[in-house]
């Protein structure tokens, strides 16, 4: 069955930098456009970044924008988010996400697969 796995979440002060790695199994990666969303607690799930198929195309929620990459690597079936100059706003649950468009940035419903989440925690 299709997994995705999140890793390289943790608590960091604000500043700091954190790359998150998604390991993906059980599905075509290299067909899939991918993506990560977060979730603090008591608000809703958001996008943060999203990369088609072939990693020439990228896009980010504006609150992310030039501190945020998100990256692949197919021959490892792994995307990546490398979060700099983190501010205490970015803390929440990151979740990976896998679609065959990358329309999942403007609708949730349309990401087939979500990872389990990893905590990102940014201190003051």
């Amino acid at each position: 069955q299709v997994q995705l796995v999140e890793s390289g979440g943790g608590l960091v002060q604000a500043g700091a930098s954190l790359r998150l790695s998604c390991a993906a199994s059980g599905l075509t990666f290299s067909t899939y456009a991918m993506g990560w969303f977060r979730q603090a607690p008591g608000k809703e799930r958001e996008f943060v970044a999203a990369i088609n198929w072939s990693g020439g195309s990228t896009a980010y929620a504006d609150s992310v924008k030039g501190r945020f990459t998100i990256s692949r690597d197919n021959a490892k079936n792994t995307v990546y988010l490398q979060m700099n100059s983190l501010k205490p706003e970015d803390t929440a649950v990151y979740y990976c996400a896998a679609g065959r468009s990358g329309a999942f940035r403007y609708n949730p419903d349309r990401v087939e697969y979500w990872g389990q989440g990893t905590q990102v925690t940014v201190s003051s």
